[in-house]
Protein backbone atom coordinates (compact mmCIF):
# COMPACT_ATOMS: atom_id res chain seq x y z
CA UNK A 1 0.00 0.00 0.00
CA UNK A 2 1.20 3.42 -0.88
CA UNK A 3 1.31 6.07 1.73
CA UNK A 4 -1.22 8.84 1.27
CA UNK A 5 1.07 11.42 2.84
CA UNK A 6 0.92 14.88 1.32
CA UNK A 7 3.95 15.61 -0.90
CA UNK A 8 6.42 18.33 0.02
CA UNK A 9 5.49 21.83 -1.17
CA UNK A 10 8.95 22.19 -2.83
CA UNK A 11 8.31 19.15 -5.02
CA UNK A 12 4.96 20.48 -6.13
CA UNK A 13 6.40 23.70 -7.62
CA UNK A 14 7.22 23.67 -11.35
CA UNK A 15 10.87 23.81 -12.30
CA UNK A 16 10.27 26.55 -14.91
CA UNK A 17 7.65 29.23 -15.13
CA UNK A 18 4.58 28.04 -16.98
CA UNK A 19 2.72 30.68 -18.93
CA UNK A 20 -0.47 28.70 -18.56
CA UNK A 21 -0.43 29.19 -14.82
CA UNK A 22 -2.32 32.16 -13.50
CA UNK A 23 0.14 32.75 -10.72
CA UNK A 24 2.39 35.85 -10.95
CA UNK A 25 6.11 35.71 -10.31
CA UNK A 26 7.32 38.83 -8.58
CA UNK A 27 10.87 40.05 -7.98
CA UNK A 28 11.31 41.63 -4.64
CA UNK A 29 14.23 43.93 -3.72
CA UNK A 30 15.26 44.84 -0.27
CA UNK A 31 16.93 48.11 0.71
CA UNK A 32 20.17 46.19 0.99
CA UNK A 33 19.93 45.11 -2.68
CA UNK A 34 19.29 48.66 -3.86
CA UNK A 35 22.23 49.97 -1.86
CA UNK A 36 24.52 47.34 -3.35
CA UNK A 37 23.44 48.15 -6.91
CA UNK A 38 23.94 51.89 -6.47
CA UNK A 39 27.46 51.54 -5.06
CA UNK A 40 28.43 49.07 -7.80
CA UNK A 41 27.28 51.46 -10.53
CA UNK A 42 29.26 54.36 -9.07
CA UNK A 43 32.42 52.30 -8.75
CA UNK A 44 32.12 51.15 -12.38
CA UNK A 45 31.71 54.68 -13.70
CA UNK A 46 34.71 55.92 -11.73
CA UNK A 47 36.97 53.01 -12.62
CA UNK A 48 40.19 53.69 -14.61
CA UNK A 49 38.96 51.45 -17.42
CA UNK A 50 36.04 53.72 -18.26
CA UNK A 51 38.16 56.91 -18.24
CA UNK A 52 40.92 55.39 -20.37
CA UNK A 53 38.41 54.39 -23.01
CA UNK A 54 37.83 58.08 -23.82
CA UNK A 55 40.47 59.30 -26.33
CA UNK A 56 42.53 62.16 -24.96
CA UNK A 57 43.38 65.13 -27.26
CA UNK A 58 47.07 65.57 -28.13
CA UNK A 59 48.96 68.21 -26.14
CA UNK A 60 49.21 71.62 -27.82
CA UNK A 61 52.48 72.45 -29.61
CA UNK A 62 55.14 74.03 -27.40
CA UNK A 63 56.38 77.23 -29.05
CA UNK A 64 58.64 78.25 -26.20
CA UNK A 65 61.80 79.85 -27.59
CA UNK A 66 64.69 77.87 -26.15
CA UNK A 67 67.43 79.12 -28.51
CA UNK A 68 68.10 82.14 -30.68
CA UNK A 69 70.28 82.47 -33.77
CA UNK A 70 71.02 85.34 -36.14
CA UNK A 71 71.47 85.52 -39.89
CA UNK A 72 72.89 88.51 -41.78
CA UNK A 73 71.77 88.79 -45.41
CA UNK A 74 73.55 90.75 -48.13
CA UNK A 75 73.49 91.29 -51.89
CA UNK A 76 76.61 90.55 -53.92
CA UNK A 77 76.70 92.76 -57.07
CA UNK A 78 79.49 90.78 -58.78
CA UNK A 79 78.88 87.14 -58.01
CA UNK A 80 81.34 84.36 -58.64
CA UNK A 81 81.64 82.89 -55.15
CA UNK A 82 80.15 84.49 -52.04
CA UNK A 83 83.21 83.57 -49.96
CA UNK A 84 85.63 85.16 -52.43
CA UNK A 85 86.83 88.78 -52.63
CA UNK A 86 84.30 89.45 -55.39
CA UNK A 87 81.72 90.28 -52.69
CA UNK A 88 83.88 92.76 -50.82
CA UNK A 89 81.50 95.49 -52.02
CA UNK A 90 78.37 93.62 -50.95
CA UNK A 91 75.27 95.54 -49.92
CA UNK A 92 73.94 94.54 -46.45
CA UNK A 93 70.21 93.91 -46.22
CA UNK A 94 70.05 93.44 -42.46
CA UNK A 95 69.87 90.83 -39.72
CA UNK A 96 67.26 88.26 -38.80
CA UNK A 97 66.96 87.07 -35.21
CA UNK A 98 65.24 83.68 -35.19
CA UNK A 99 63.69 82.05 -32.14
CA UNK A 100 63.86 78.24 -32.12
CA UNK A 101 61.33 75.84 -30.58
CA UNK A 102 63.69 73.42 -28.88
CA UNK A 103 60.98 71.71 -26.85
CA UNK A 104 58.75 71.01 -29.84
CA UNK A 105 61.37 69.63 -32.27
CA UNK A 106 64.70 69.30 -30.43
CA UNK A 107 66.58 67.42 -33.17
CA UNK A 108 65.64 69.88 -35.91
CA UNK A 109 66.57 72.83 -33.70
CA UNK A 110 69.89 71.27 -32.69
CA UNK A 111 70.87 70.63 -36.31
CA UNK A 112 69.87 74.12 -37.47
CA UNK A 113 71.79 75.72 -34.63
CA UNK A 114 74.85 73.60 -35.44
CA UNK A 115 74.68 74.78 -39.06
CA UNK A 116 74.56 78.39 -37.89
CA UNK A 117 77.55 78.03 -35.58
CA UNK A 118 79.57 75.76 -37.88
CA UNK A 119 79.96 73.03 -35.26
CA UNK A 120 78.58 70.43 -37.71
CA UNK A 121 81.61 70.69 -39.99
CA UNK A 122 79.61 72.89 -42.37
CA UNK A 123 77.79 76.20 -42.16
CA UNK A 124 75.13 78.38 -43.77
CA UNK A 125 77.62 81.25 -43.88
CA UNK A 126 78.42 82.48 -47.41
CA UNK A 127 75.68 80.38 -49.01
CA UNK A 128 72.96 81.62 -51.33
CA UNK A 129 69.24 82.21 -51.11
CA UNK A 130 68.32 79.76 -53.85
CA UNK A 131 64.74 80.66 -54.70
CA UNK A 132 62.19 83.36 -53.91
CA UNK A 133 58.47 82.80 -54.36
CA UNK A 134 56.89 86.28 -54.22
CA UNK A 135 54.15 86.60 -51.64
CA UNK A 136 54.96 83.17 -50.18
CA UNK A 137 58.48 82.21 -49.02
CA UNK A 138 62.16 81.99 -49.90
CA UNK A 139 64.46 78.95 -49.75
CA UNK A 140 68.10 78.76 -48.60
CA UNK A 141 70.58 76.11 -47.47
CA UNK A 142 70.67 73.97 -50.61
CA UNK A 143 73.32 71.25 -50.48
CA UNK A 144 75.84 70.90 -53.27
CA UNK A 145 79.05 72.55 -54.40
CA UNK A 146 80.58 75.23 -52.24
CA UNK A 147 81.90 77.13 -55.27
CA UNK A 148 78.29 77.58 -56.37
CA UNK A 149 77.27 79.10 -53.07
CA UNK A 150 75.67 75.88 -51.86
CA UNK A 151 76.01 74.16 -48.49
CA UNK A 152 78.76 71.59 -48.17
CA UNK A 153 77.21 68.29 -46.95
CA UNK A 154 77.43 68.31 -43.13
CA UNK A 155 78.85 64.87 -42.39
CA UNK A 156 79.05 65.45 -38.63
CA UNK A 157 75.36 66.37 -38.30
CA UNK A 158 73.05 63.96 -36.45
CA UNK A 159 70.41 62.18 -38.51
CA UNK A 160 67.05 63.88 -38.05
CA UNK A 161 64.43 61.25 -37.21
CA UNK A 162 61.76 63.92 -36.68
CA UNK A 163 61.19 63.99 -40.44
CA UNK A 164 59.07 60.84 -40.02
CA UNK A 165 57.39 61.86 -36.75
CA UNK A 166 53.81 63.14 -37.32
CA UNK A 167 54.00 65.27 -34.15
CA UNK A 168 56.78 67.36 -35.73
CA UNK A 169 54.36 68.68 -38.37
CA UNK A 170 51.83 70.16 -35.92
CA UNK A 171 52.63 73.85 -36.46
CA UNK A 172 51.34 75.83 -39.42
CA UNK A 173 52.82 78.36 -41.87
CA UNK A 174 50.25 80.90 -40.77
CA UNK A 175 52.04 84.23 -41.20
CA UNK A 176 55.24 85.94 -42.30
CA UNK A 177 58.44 84.96 -40.53
CA UNK A 178 57.73 81.25 -40.01
CA UNK A 179 60.93 79.18 -40.30
CA UNK A 180 60.67 75.52 -41.29
CA UNK A 181 62.80 72.62 -42.46
CA UNK A 182 62.29 72.40 -46.21
CA UNK A 183 61.10 68.91 -47.14
CA UNK A 184 58.37 69.22 -49.79
CA UNK A 185 60.13 72.12 -51.56
CA UNK A 186 63.61 70.62 -51.25
CA UNK A 187 65.52 70.97 -54.53
CA UNK A 188 68.72 69.14 -53.59
CA UNK A 189 70.01 66.93 -56.37
CA UNK A 190 68.70 63.38 -56.32
CA UNK A 191 72.21 61.92 -56.26
CA UNK A 192 72.91 63.92 -53.09
CA UNK A 193 69.68 62.76 -51.44
CA UNK A 194 70.54 59.13 -52.16
CA UNK A 195 73.84 59.47 -50.30
CA UNK A 196 73.69 57.55 -46.97
CA UNK A 197 75.30 60.54 -45.26
CA UNK A 198 72.66 62.97 -46.55
CA UNK A 199 71.19 65.34 -43.94
CA UNK A 200 68.23 67.69 -44.37
CA UNK A 201 69.47 71.26 -43.84
CA UNK A 202 67.60 73.23 -46.51
CA UNK A 203 65.13 75.63 -44.90
CA UNK A 204 62.49 78.15 -45.89
CA UNK A 205 61.10 81.36 -44.36
CA UNK A 206 57.63 82.63 -45.18
CA UNK A 207 57.48 86.20 -46.44
CA UNK A 208 53.77 86.93 -46.14
CA UNK A 209 51.57 88.80 -46.30
CA UNK A 210 49.27 85.80 -45.96
CA UNK A 211 49.62 82.20 -44.80
CA UNK A 212 51.04 79.36 -46.91
CA UNK A 213 48.70 76.41 -46.25
CA UNK A 214 50.26 74.42 -49.10
CA UNK A 215 53.36 74.03 -46.90
CA UNK A 216 51.47 72.67 -43.87
CA UNK A 217 51.88 69.00 -42.90
CA UNK A 218 54.77 68.73 -45.37
CA UNK A 219 57.53 70.83 -43.75
CA UNK A 220 58.66 71.01 -40.11
CA UNK A 221 58.11 74.41 -38.49
CA UNK A 222 60.86 74.87 -35.89
CA UNK A 223 61.06 78.61 -35.27
CA UNK A 224 59.97 82.13 -36.16
CA UNK A 225 61.60 85.47 -36.89
CA UNK A 226 61.69 87.63 -33.75
CA UNK A 227 63.46 90.61 -35.32
CA UNK A 228 64.00 91.66 -38.93
CA UNK A 229 60.66 91.32 -40.72
CA UNK A 230 61.73 94.32 -42.82
CA UNK A 231 64.68 92.23 -44.05
CA UNK A 232 62.25 89.51 -45.14
CA UNK A 233 60.23 92.10 -47.03
CA UNK A 234 63.38 93.34 -48.76
CA UNK A 235 64.34 89.81 -49.84
CA UNK A 236 60.82 89.07 -51.08
CA UNK A 237 60.86 92.20 -53.27
CA UNK A 238 63.94 91.10 -55.24
CA UNK A 239 62.95 90.21 -58.83
CA UNK A 240 63.19 86.58 -59.90
CA UNK A 241 63.38 84.66 -63.15
CA UNK A 242 59.90 83.81 -64.40
CA UNK A 243 59.58 81.74 -67.58
CA UNK A 244 56.97 82.61 -70.15
CA UNK A 245 53.74 80.63 -70.23
CA UNK A 246 54.79 78.94 -73.49
CA UNK A 247 57.99 77.69 -71.83
CA UNK A 248 56.00 76.35 -68.87
CA UNK A 249 53.70 74.41 -71.19
CA UNK A 250 56.61 72.89 -73.11
CA UNK A 251 58.28 71.98 -69.82
CA UNK A 252 55.13 70.22 -68.62
CA UNK A 253 54.99 68.28 -71.88
CA UNK A 254 58.65 67.30 -71.59
CA UNK A 255 58.11 66.10 -68.05
CA UNK A 256 55.08 64.08 -69.15
CA UNK A 257 57.21 62.42 -71.84
CA UNK A 258 59.89 61.57 -69.27
CA UNK A 259 62.52 64.02 -70.47
CA UNK A 260 64.99 64.57 -67.59
CA UNK A 261 65.91 67.99 -68.97
CA UNK A 262 62.55 69.32 -67.78
CA UNK A 263 63.60 69.10 -64.14
CA UNK A 264 66.97 70.68 -64.92
CA UNK A 265 65.25 73.60 -66.64
CA UNK A 266 62.88 74.15 -63.72
CA UNK A 267 65.87 74.53 -61.38
CA UNK A 268 66.36 78.05 -62.73
CA UNK A 269 62.76 79.13 -62.13
CA UNK A 270 62.15 81.59 -59.27
CA UNK A 271 65.87 82.20 -58.83
CA UNK A 272 66.62 85.77 -57.71
CA UNK A 273 68.11 87.99 -60.40
CA UNK A 274 70.37 89.48 -57.71
CA UNK A 275 72.75 87.37 -55.66
CA UNK A 276 71.36 87.22 -52.12
CA UNK A 277 73.46 85.32 -49.61
CA UNK A 278 73.94 84.72 -45.87
CA UNK A 279 76.97 86.83 -45.07
CA UNK A 280 77.15 85.75 -41.41
CA UNK A 281 75.28 83.62 -38.89
CA UNK A 282 75.69 82.38 -35.33
CA UNK A 283 74.02 81.83 -31.96
CA UNK A 284 72.64 84.34 -29.48
CA UNK A 285 72.48 83.15 -25.89
CA UNK A 286 69.09 82.79 -24.20
CA UNK A 287 69.30 83.15 -20.43
CA UNK A 288 65.70 82.25 -19.66
CA UNK A 289 63.96 80.08 -22.28
CA UNK A 290 60.49 81.39 -21.53
CA UNK A 291 60.06 83.86 -24.33
CA UNK A 292 57.30 82.88 -26.75
CA UNK A 293 56.52 84.42 -30.15
CA UNK A 294 53.04 85.50 -31.24
CA UNK A 295 50.62 82.59 -31.29
CA UNK A 296 50.62 80.34 -34.32
CA UNK A 297 47.06 79.19 -34.99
Amino acid sequence: MFSSATPSPLLSLPLYPNPSHNSCYKLSFTRRHLLFLSTSSLSFLSSPLSSSAIPQPPPPPDTTVTDRVYMDFSICPTFLRPDADDCSDSLPLGRLVIGLYGRQVPLTVSNFKAMCTGSAGSSYKDTLVQKIFPGQFFVAGRQGRRDKGEVRPPLELARNTETIDPRAFALRHSRAGVVSLCLSENDDDDEIKLNPDYRNVEFLITTGPGPCPQLDNRNIVFGSVLEGLDVITAIASIPTYKPAERIRQLNDLAEFLGDERAQIARATWNKPLKTVYISDCGELKVTKPTLSPPSLP
